[in-house]
């Protein structure tokens, strides 16, 4: 068996779980996110308390504009 063929088999396999770990925490973030169950007709919040609950998830930190051109993904 080629090397460079097993190096290659593995690195997708790598990519694939990567790509599935980073696809499991993004909809973790976003079934939790408090504004996700807001009421119907998307009103706004009541008060300040209601607000500040609503913006209370966990915030996705975007990566650079170098690391966007590499492909990076958000998180």
């Amino acid at each position: 068996m080629n090397i460079n063929f097993l190096t290659r088999f593995v690195r997708s396999v790598a990519d694939i779980v990567a790509e599935c770990n980073y696809a499991q925490r993004r909809m973790l973030v976003l079934r939790t996110n408090p504004d996700a169950y807001r009421p119907a007709g998307g009103q706004a919040p009541d008060d300040y308390a209601e607000f500040l609950f609503r913006t209370s998830s966990a915030l996705l930190h975007e990566p650079t504009a170098a690391g966007r051109a590499r492909g990076r993904l958000v998180g």
